[in-house]
């Protein structure tokens, strides 16, 4: 593996633990889906964030940032149907199968995070 995926891997644990921690302090002061919506739209801000300056090394631009969220559409589209494939196939339980989702779906996650933070016209 390049240095680039490593800390890509990384910084995709890094924010998981911090967005987990942001939505666990959210519940105690609001509903689980505000907590999630709150957690969920932290984790594409900082994802953006680390991936830009410390992944990619790429600058902030603001054409970049609002392109960035796309990644995440694209994301939740392929892990959505990956997950009711698995599960509604018997493939495994619905416990198991948001971790397959999420290693399924990393490539893809990659590759479109570096095209949209790399890419010169963006």
């Amino acid at each position: 593996m390049n240095k680039e995926v490593i800390r890509f891997l990384f910084v995709g644990g890094f924010n998981t633990v911090v967005t987990y921690g942001i939505y666990l302090l959210l519940l105690l002061f609001s509903t689980y889906n505000i907590s999630y919506s709150i957690s969920y739209v932290s984790g594409i801000i900082i994802s953006f964030l680390l991936n830009s300056k410390y992944v990619f090394k790429v600058e902030l631009t603001l054409s970049k940032a609002i392109k960035y969220p796309i990644v995440y559409v694209v994301q939740y589209v392929i892990n959505v149907i990956v997950l009711n494939l698995l599960v509604k196939n018997n493939i495994v339980n619905e416990i198991i199968a948001p971790i397959l989702v999420i290693i399924i779906s990393l490539p893809v996650t990659y590759i479109l995070s570096k095209y949209i933070l790399k890419n010169k016209s963006a």
